[in-house]
Protein backbone atom coordinates (compact mmCIF):
# COMPACT_ATOMS: atom_id res chain seq x y z
CA UNK A 1 0.00 0.00 0.00
CA UNK A 2 1.52 3.32 -0.86
CA UNK A 3 2.66 5.55 2.11
CA UNK A 4 0.92 8.96 2.88
CA UNK A 5 3.20 11.34 4.28
CA UNK A 6 -0.25 12.09 6.92
CA UNK A 7 -0.22 9.68 9.82
CA UNK A 8 -3.41 7.44 9.38
CA UNK A 9 -4.77 8.60 12.81
CA UNK A 10 -4.68 12.37 11.30
CA UNK A 11 -8.41 12.09 9.59
CA UNK A 12 -9.94 10.62 13.00
CA UNK A 13 -12.21 13.09 13.80
CA UNK A 14 -13.75 16.40 12.54
CA UNK A 15 -10.60 18.17 13.69
CA UNK A 16 -8.34 15.67 12.81
CA UNK A 17 -7.08 15.17 16.90
CA UNK A 18 -5.24 17.51 19.25
CA UNK A 19 -2.43 18.70 16.73
CA UNK A 20 -5.34 19.80 14.01
CA UNK A 21 -7.49 21.31 16.63
CA UNK A 22 -4.58 23.45 18.06
CA UNK A 23 -3.80 25.05 14.39
CA UNK A 24 -7.40 24.82 13.05
CA UNK A 25 -6.42 23.29 9.64
CA UNK A 26 -6.93 19.37 9.77
CA UNK A 27 -4.42 18.19 6.46
CA UNK A 28 -7.14 15.35 5.21
CA UNK A 29 -10.19 17.04 5.18
CA UNK A 30 -8.22 19.84 3.11
CA UNK A 31 -6.20 17.04 0.98
CA UNK A 32 -10.31 15.71 0.13
CA UNK A 33 -11.72 18.83 -0.50
CA UNK A 34 -9.10 19.54 -2.69
CA UNK A 35 -9.41 16.15 -4.71
CA UNK A 36 -12.96 16.87 -4.95
CA UNK A 37 -12.47 19.31 -6.95
CA UNK A 38 -11.66 16.95 -9.29
CA UNK A 39 -15.18 15.45 -9.34
CA UNK A 40 -16.84 18.74 -9.25
CA UNK A 41 -15.08 19.15 -12.48
CA UNK A 42 -16.47 15.63 -13.74
CA UNK A 43 -20.14 16.49 -12.58
CA UNK A 44 -20.37 20.11 -14.37
CA UNK A 45 -18.66 19.10 -17.45
CA UNK A 46 -20.64 15.85 -17.78
CA UNK A 47 -24.33 17.16 -17.58
CA UNK A 48 -23.84 19.83 -19.66
CA UNK A 49 -25.99 18.47 -22.73
CA UNK A 50 -29.03 18.23 -20.33
CA UNK A 51 -29.15 22.04 -20.56
CA UNK A 52 -27.75 22.60 -23.44
CA UNK A 53 -29.32 19.91 -25.80
CA UNK A 54 -31.39 21.81 -28.31
CA UNK A 55 -28.60 23.75 -29.32
CA UNK A 56 -25.65 21.29 -29.17
CA UNK A 57 -27.46 19.12 -31.79
CA UNK A 58 -28.15 22.05 -33.85
CA UNK A 59 -24.51 23.77 -34.25
CA UNK A 60 -23.18 19.90 -34.44
CA UNK A 61 -25.87 19.03 -37.05
CA UNK A 62 -27.28 15.77 -35.33
CA UNK A 63 -30.41 14.85 -33.73
CA UNK A 64 -30.80 14.69 -29.94
CA UNK A 65 -31.14 10.55 -29.88
CA UNK A 66 -27.40 10.57 -31.92
CA UNK A 67 -26.51 13.28 -28.79
CA UNK A 68 -27.63 10.64 -26.77
CA UNK A 69 -24.71 8.18 -28.80
CA UNK A 70 -22.35 10.48 -28.79
CA UNK A 71 -22.14 11.32 -25.19
CA UNK A 72 -22.31 7.63 -24.28
CA UNK A 73 -18.66 8.00 -24.93
CA UNK A 74 -18.16 9.39 -21.90
CA UNK A 75 -18.99 7.20 -19.91
CA UNK A 76 -17.68 4.08 -21.52
CA UNK A 77 -14.44 5.48 -21.60
CA UNK A 78 -14.57 6.01 -18.16
CA UNK A 79 -15.03 2.55 -17.73
CA UNK A 80 -12.07 1.59 -20.31
CA UNK A 81 -9.90 3.54 -18.05
CA UNK A 82 -11.46 2.47 -14.72
CA UNK A 83 -9.01 -0.42 -13.93
CA UNK A 84 -6.12 0.97 -14.88
CA UNK A 85 -7.03 4.23 -12.76
CA UNK A 86 -7.13 1.62 -9.95
CA UNK A 87 -3.95 -0.13 -10.25
CA UNK A 88 -2.28 3.63 -10.62
CA UNK A 89 -3.80 4.37 -7.58
CA UNK A 90 -2.34 1.66 -5.52
CA UNK A 91 1.29 1.78 -7.49
CA UNK A 92 1.75 5.46 -8.02
CA UNK A 93 -0.59 7.14 -5.19
CA UNK A 94 -3.37 9.57 -5.26
CA UNK A 95 -1.32 12.85 -5.62
CA UNK A 96 0.36 11.45 -9.28
CA UNK A 97 -2.87 9.89 -10.39
CA UNK A 98 -5.08 13.38 -9.61
CA UNK A 99 -2.79 15.42 -11.09
CA UNK A 100 -2.23 13.53 -14.47
CA UNK A 101 -5.88 12.86 -14.98
CA UNK A 102 -6.75 16.22 -14.14
CA UNK A 103 -4.66 17.82 -17.10
CA UNK A 104 -6.14 15.09 -19.58
CA UNK A 105 -9.94 15.87 -18.48
CA UNK A 106 -8.97 19.92 -18.65
CA UNK A 107 -7.48 19.18 -22.45
CA UNK A 108 -10.84 17.51 -23.05
CA UNK A 109 -12.85 20.48 -21.98
CA UNK A 110 -10.86 22.43 -24.70
CA UNK A 111 -11.83 20.18 -26.96
CA UNK A 112 -15.49 20.13 -26.15
CA UNK A 113 -15.37 24.07 -26.47
CA UNK A 114 -13.53 23.89 -29.76
CA UNK A 115 -15.80 21.08 -30.91
CA UNK A 116 -18.17 21.58 -34.45
CA UNK A 117 -19.26 18.51 -35.38
CA UNK A 118 -19.89 15.33 -34.22
CA UNK A 119 -16.42 13.21 -34.50
CA UNK A 120 -15.08 16.27 -32.93
CA UNK A 121 -17.08 16.12 -29.65
CA UNK A 122 -17.07 12.41 -29.72
CA UNK A 123 -13.42 12.81 -29.51
CA UNK A 124 -13.74 15.71 -26.52
CA UNK A 125 -16.17 13.23 -24.95
CA UNK A 126 -13.88 10.14 -25.08
CA UNK A 127 -11.02 12.38 -23.81
CA UNK A 128 -13.11 13.82 -21.31
CA UNK A 129 -14.19 10.32 -20.00
CA UNK A 130 -10.92 9.02 -19.59
CA UNK A 131 -9.55 12.13 -17.50
CA UNK A 132 -12.36 12.44 -15.19
CA UNK A 133 -12.58 8.17 -14.55
CA UNK A 134 -10.76 9.16 -11.21
CA UNK A 135 -12.44 11.86 -10.18
CA UNK A 136 -14.25 10.33 -7.71
CA UNK A 137 -12.02 7.26 -6.95
CA UNK A 138 -9.23 9.83 -5.77
CA UNK A 139 -10.99 11.48 -2.76
CA UNK A 140 -12.53 8.23 -1.96
CA UNK A 141 -9.39 6.15 -1.73
CA UNK A 142 -7.83 8.72 -0.04
CA UNK A 143 -10.12 8.69 2.40
CA UNK A 144 -10.17 5.19 2.61
CA UNK A 145 -6.59 5.10 3.50
CA UNK A 146 -6.70 8.12 5.89
CA UNK A 147 -9.83 7.49 7.81
CA UNK A 148 -11.32 4.68 9.98
CA UNK A 149 -14.00 2.51 8.29
CA UNK A 150 -16.13 3.92 10.42
CA UNK A 151 -15.44 8.03 9.63
CA UNK A 152 -15.38 6.63 5.81
CA UNK A 153 -19.09 5.86 5.93
CA UNK A 154 -19.92 9.15 6.38
CA UNK A 155 -17.08 10.82 4.44
CA UNK A 156 -17.68 8.95 1.21
CA UNK A 157 -21.22 10.78 1.65
CA UNK A 158 -19.58 13.96 1.77
CA UNK A 159 -17.27 13.52 -1.03
CA UNK A 160 -20.40 12.61 -3.59
CA UNK A 161 -22.54 15.37 -1.93
CA UNK A 162 -19.38 17.61 -2.36
CA UNK A 163 -18.46 16.83 -6.03
CA UNK A 164 -22.63 17.04 -6.95
CA UNK A 165 -21.99 20.61 -6.46
CA UNK A 166 -20.70 20.81 -9.98
CA UNK A 167 -24.21 19.57 -11.29
CA UNK A 168 -25.45 22.66 -9.75
CA UNK A 169 -23.42 24.98 -11.79
CA UNK A 170 -24.43 23.12 -15.19
CA UNK A 171 -28.18 24.04 -14.15
CA UNK A 172 -29.39 27.56 -14.04
CA UNK A 173 -25.87 29.41 -14.02
CA UNK A 174 -25.19 27.11 -17.09
CA UNK A 175 -28.85 27.66 -18.50
CA UNK A 176 -27.62 32.01 -17.89
CA UNK A 177 -24.44 31.26 -19.95
CA UNK A 178 -25.83 29.54 -22.62
CA UNK A 179 -28.49 32.13 -23.04
CA UNK A 180 -25.60 34.79 -22.93
CA UNK A 181 -23.12 33.24 -24.78
CA UNK A 182 -23.34 29.93 -26.10
CA UNK A 183 -22.68 26.65 -24.92
CA UNK A 184 -19.25 26.46 -25.49
CA UNK A 185 -18.41 29.00 -22.72
CA UNK A 186 -19.55 26.11 -20.36
CA UNK A 187 -16.80 23.69 -21.63
CA UNK A 188 -14.70 26.83 -21.28
CA UNK A 189 -15.26 27.35 -17.61
CA UNK A 190 -14.92 23.44 -16.57
CA UNK A 191 -11.46 23.95 -18.23
CA UNK A 192 -10.80 26.65 -16.06
CA UNK A 193 -12.60 24.52 -13.02
CA UNK A 194 -9.52 21.99 -13.66
CA UNK A 195 -6.83 24.18 -13.82
CA UNK A 196 -7.99 25.61 -10.58
CA UNK A 197 -7.97 21.86 -9.21
CA UNK A 198 -4.31 20.85 -10.43
CA UNK A 199 -3.23 23.88 -8.26
CA UNK A 200 -5.45 22.94 -5.46
CA UNK A 201 -4.18 19.17 -5.74
CA UNK A 202 -0.48 20.18 -5.82
CA UNK A 203 -0.62 22.74 -3.12
CA UNK A 204 -2.48 20.77 -0.71
CA UNK A 205 -2.71 16.76 -1.00
CA UNK A 206 0.51 15.09 0.55
CA UNK A 207 2.71 12.87 -1.94
CA UNK A 208 2.74 9.42 -1.61
CA UNK A 209 5.50 6.72 -1.44
CA UNK A 210 4.44 3.43 -2.99
CA UNK A 211 6.02 0.59 -1.92
CA UNK A 212 8.80 -1.36 -3.95
CA UNK A 213 7.06 -4.55 -5.22
CA UNK A 214 7.63 -7.24 -8.08
CA UNK A 215 5.57 -6.25 -11.31
CA UNK A 216 2.96 -8.46 -12.58
CA UNK A 217 2.12 -6.86 -15.68
CA UNK A 218 -0.68 -4.58 -16.43
CA UNK A 219 -2.81 -7.79 -17.72
CA UNK A 220 -2.43 -9.64 -14.75
CA UNK A 221 -3.48 -6.79 -12.55
CA UNK A 222 -6.09 -5.67 -14.73
CA UNK A 223 -7.67 -9.76 -14.11
CA UNK A 224 -7.04 -9.48 -10.24
CA UNK A 225 -9.47 -5.75 -10.26
CA UNK A 226 -12.13 -8.02 -12.57
CA UNK A 227 -11.59 -10.53 -10.00
CA UNK A 228 -12.50 -8.22 -6.82
CA UNK A 229 -15.59 -7.42 -8.87
CA UNK A 230 -16.95 -10.41 -8.32
CA UNK A 231 -15.86 -11.61 -4.92
CA UNK A 232 -19.19 -12.29 -2.69
CA UNK A 233 -18.67 -9.49 -0.28
CA UNK A 234 -18.31 -7.42 -3.86
CA UNK A 235 -20.38 -8.95 -6.64
CA UNK A 236 -23.86 -7.60 -4.94
CA UNK A 237 -22.68 -4.44 -4.95
CA UNK A 238 -21.26 -3.91 -8.71
CA UNK A 239 -25.11 -5.26 -9.68
CA UNK A 240 -26.68 -2.64 -8.31
CA UNK A 241 -24.36 0.40 -9.02
CA UNK A 242 -24.74 -0.76 -13.27
CA UNK A 243 -27.89 1.52 -13.01
CA UNK A 244 -26.99 3.87 -10.26
CA UNK A 245 -25.24 6.08 -12.02
CA UNK A 246 -27.06 5.42 -15.42
CA UNK A 247 -30.05 6.65 -13.67
CA UNK A 248 -28.46 9.83 -12.52
CA UNK A 249 -26.44 10.67 -16.08
CA UNK A 250 -29.79 10.01 -17.85
CA UNK A 251 -32.07 11.81 -15.88
CA UNK A 252 -30.26 14.68 -15.03
CA UNK A 253 -27.23 15.00 -17.20
CA UNK A 254 -29.25 14.19 -20.29
CA UNK A 255 -32.86 13.35 -20.78
CA UNK A 256 -33.59 15.80 -18.21
CA UNK A 257 -33.42 19.23 -19.73
CA UNK A 258 -35.19 17.31 -23.24
CA UNK A 259 -38.41 16.36 -21.14
CA UNK A 260 -38.68 20.14 -19.70
CA UNK A 261 -38.32 22.04 -22.95
CA UNK A 262 -39.65 19.72 -25.00
CA UNK A 263 -42.17 17.91 -23.37
CA UNK A 264 -43.45 19.74 -20.77
CA UNK A 265 -42.88 23.35 -22.79
CA UNK A 266 -40.35 25.11 -20.33
CA UNK A 267 -38.23 27.89 -21.66
CA UNK A 268 -34.20 27.14 -20.86
CA UNK A 269 -33.81 29.33 -17.43
CA UNK A 270 -37.16 27.38 -15.74
CA UNK A 271 -36.45 24.30 -16.86
CA UNK A 272 -32.73 25.09 -15.31
CA UNK A 273 -33.84 26.09 -12.38
CA UNK A 274 -36.40 22.72 -11.78
CA UNK A 275 -32.79 20.55 -12.38
CA UNK A 276 -31.18 23.11 -10.03
CA UNK A 277 -33.45 22.17 -7.55
CA UNK A 278 -33.03 18.63 -8.22
CA UNK A 279 -29.00 19.36 -8.32
CA UNK A 280 -29.77 20.41 -4.95
CA UNK A 281 -31.15 17.06 -3.81
CA UNK A 282 -28.66 15.02 -5.61
CA UNK A 283 -26.11 17.29 -3.32
CA UNK A 284 -27.33 17.06 0.24
CA UNK A 285 -28.52 12.94 -0.81
CA UNK A 286 -24.76 11.28 0.05
CA UNK A 287 -24.39 13.49 3.19
CA UNK A 288 -28.05 12.48 4.37
CA UNK A 289 -27.16 8.57 3.40
CA UNK A 290 -23.87 8.50 5.20
CA UNK A 291 -25.95 10.09 8.46
CA UNK A 292 -28.59 7.77 7.96
CA UNK A 293 -26.01 4.66 7.65
CA UNK A 294 -24.33 5.48 10.83
CA UNK A 295 -27.54 5.86 13.07
CA UNK A 296 -29.88 2.95 11.47
CA UNK A 297 -27.10 0.63 9.84
CA UNK A 298 -28.97 -1.79 7.26
CA UNK A 299 -26.93 -0.30 4.43
CA UNK A 300 -28.89 -3.09 2.21
CA UNK A 301 -31.86 -2.50 2.86
CA UNK A 302 -31.39 1.10 2.08
CA UNK A 303 -29.79 1.14 -1.19
CA UNK A 304 -33.03 -1.36 -2.46
CA UNK A 305 -35.10 0.60 -0.98
CA UNK A 306 -33.61 3.96 -2.56
CA UNK A 307 -33.41 2.16 -5.84
CA UNK A 308 -37.26 1.46 -5.94
CA UNK A 309 -38.58 5.00 -5.24
CA UNK A 310 -35.69 6.49 -7.39
CA UNK A 311 -37.72 4.18 -10.18
CA UNK A 312 -41.36 5.26 -8.87
CA UNK A 313 -40.28 8.79 -9.35
CA UNK A 314 -38.98 8.59 -12.66
CA UNK A 315 -42.14 6.69 -13.52
CA UNK A 316 -44.04 9.44 -11.67
CA UNK A 317 -42.79 12.24 -13.92
CA UNK A 318 -43.31 9.93 -17.04
CA UNK A 319 -46.92 9.55 -15.62
CA UNK A 320 -47.17 13.79 -15.35
CA UNK A 321 -46.16 13.94 -19.42
CA UNK A 322 -48.61 15.36 -21.68
CA UNK A 323 -51.55 12.42 -21.89
CA UNK A 324 -49.94 10.35 -19.11
CA UNK A 325 -51.97 8.67 -16.47
CA UNK A 326 -51.37 10.94 -13.61
CA UNK A 327 -52.42 14.28 -15.96
CA UNK A 328 -55.37 12.49 -17.11
CA UNK A 329 -56.70 11.22 -13.40
CA UNK A 330 -56.31 15.52 -12.28
CA UNK A 331 -58.40 16.05 -15.77
CA UNK A 332 -55.37 18.01 -16.85
CA UNK A 333 -53.20 17.76 -20.27
CA UNK A 334 -50.15 17.79 -18.35
CA UNK A 335 -49.28 17.93 -14.91
CA UNK A 336 -47.58 21.50 -13.80
CA UNK A 337 -44.29 21.98 -13.66
CA UNK A 338 -44.28 21.81 -10.10
CA UNK A 339 -45.25 18.35 -10.23
CA UNK A 340 -41.66 17.85 -12.10
CA UNK A 341 -40.36 19.61 -9.46
CA UNK A 342 -41.24 17.52 -6.59
CA UNK A 343 -40.79 13.84 -8.56
CA UNK A 344 -37.00 15.45 -9.72
CA UNK A 345 -36.13 16.81 -6.25
CA UNK A 346 -37.44 12.90 -4.47
CA UNK A 347 -35.47 11.33 -7.06
CA UNK A 348 -32.39 13.17 -6.02
CA UNK A 349 -32.65 12.33 -2.66
CA UNK A 350 -32.95 8.86 -3.19
CA UNK A 351 -30.88 7.77 -5.61
CA UNK A 352 -27.94 9.50 -3.79
CA UNK A 353 -27.99 6.78 -0.87
CA UNK A 354 -26.12 4.74 -3.82
CA UNK A 355 -23.44 6.11 -2.13
CA UNK A 356 -23.41 3.48 0.48
CA UNK A 357 -22.27 0.58 -1.71
CA UNK A 358 -18.91 2.31 -1.39
CA UNK A 359 -18.94 1.42 2.72
CA UNK A 360 -20.09 -2.22 1.78
CA UNK A 361 -17.15 -2.36 -0.60
CA UNK A 362 -14.36 -0.60 1.83
CA UNK A 363 -15.23 -2.76 4.47
CA UNK A 364 -14.54 -6.18 2.30
CA UNK A 365 -11.25 -6.15 1.62
CA UNK A 366 -7.86 -5.15 3.67
CA UNK A 367 -7.06 -1.38 3.11
CA UNK A 368 -3.80 -1.87 0.81
CA UNK A 369 -6.29 -2.73 -1.58
CA UNK A 370 -8.50 -0.53 -1.65
CA UNK A 371 -8.04 1.43 -4.56
CA UNK A 372 -8.32 -1.80 -6.73
CA UNK A 373 -11.59 -2.76 -5.28
CA UNK A 374 -13.71 0.79 -5.08
CA UNK A 375 -12.44 1.09 -8.69
CA UNK A 376 -13.76 -2.31 -9.75
CA UNK A 377 -17.16 -1.13 -8.31
CA UNK A 378 -17.28 2.32 -9.93
CA UNK A 379 -16.03 0.63 -13.17
CA UNK A 380 -19.51 -0.75 -13.34
CA UNK A 381 -20.68 2.75 -12.19
CA UNK A 382 -19.69 3.48 -15.61
CA UNK A 383 -19.84 0.70 -17.68
CA UNK A 384 -24.03 0.46 -16.61
CA UNK A 385 -24.10 4.13 -17.72
CA UNK A 386 -22.71 4.00 -21.15
CA UNK A 387 -24.89 0.64 -21.74
CA UNK A 388 -28.09 2.57 -21.09
CA UNK A 389 -27.69 5.84 -22.17
CA UNK A 390 -26.46 4.12 -25.57
CA UNK A 391 -29.90 1.87 -25.43
CA UNK A 392 -32.05 5.43 -24.28
CA UNK A 393 -31.20 6.71 -27.64
CA UNK A 394 -32.82 4.22 -29.83
CA UNK A 395 -35.60 4.33 -27.11
CA UNK A 396 -35.63 7.91 -27.51
CA UNK A 397 -36.70 7.54 -31.77
CA UNK A 398 -39.01 4.44 -31.19
CA UNK A 399 -41.12 6.41 -27.76
CA UNK A 400 -39.59 10.05 -27.10
CA UNK A 401 -37.83 11.38 -24.57
CA UNK A 402 -40.57 9.36 -22.12
CA UNK A 403 -39.28 6.07 -23.18
CA UNK A 404 -35.83 7.41 -22.46
CA UNK A 405 -36.48 7.78 -19.71
CA UNK A 406 -38.00 4.64 -18.80
CA UNK A 407 -35.12 2.54 -19.92
CA UNK A 408 -33.48 4.27 -16.45
CA UNK A 409 -36.38 2.76 -14.02
CA UNK A 410 -36.53 -0.44 -16.30
CA UNK A 411 -32.70 -0.46 -15.44
CA UNK A 412 -33.13 0.61 -11.67
CA UNK A 413 -35.55 -2.31 -10.97
CA UNK A 414 -34.02 -4.89 -12.54
CA UNK A 415 -30.42 -4.12 -11.11
CA UNK A 416 -32.28 -3.96 -7.54
CA UNK A 417 -33.97 -7.17 -8.20
CA UNK A 418 -30.01 -8.84 -9.09
CA UNK A 419 -28.75 -6.74 -5.95
CA UNK A 420 -30.75 -8.27 -3.46
CA UNK A 421 -30.46 -12.48 -4.90
CA UNK A 422 -27.14 -11.51 -4.66
CA UNK A 423 -26.40 -10.74 -1.27
CA UNK A 424 -24.00 -12.67 0.58
CA UNK A 425 -26.96 -14.74 3.27
CA UNK A 426 -25.97 -14.51 6.83
CA UNK A 427 -25.90 -17.90 8.92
Amino acid sequence: MPHCSLPRGAGEGWGGGQHARANHVNPVTTAILALCLGHVFSNAVRTIPAIAADVLTRDLGITAEALAQVTSAFPLAFAAVMIPVGIGLDRYGVKAVSLFLLTVAGCGAALGALATGPWSMLLAQVVLGAGCSGMLMCPITFAARALTAQRFALWSGIIQAVGNTGMLLSASPLALLVEATSWRAGYWACAALASLAIAAVAALVPAERPETRPSRGLLADMGEVLAMAWRPGIRAVTVFVFASFAAVLGVRGLWGGPWLMEAKGLGRIEAGNILLACTVALTAGPALAGLVLRRFGRGPLLMAGSHLLAALFILLVIAGGPGGPAARAFGLAAMPPAWDLVMLVGFGLVISFQVIGFSLVRNAVPPEQAGRALSAANLFFFLGAAVLQMLSGPMAAWGGVAAALGTFAAGLILCTAGFLLLLPRRG
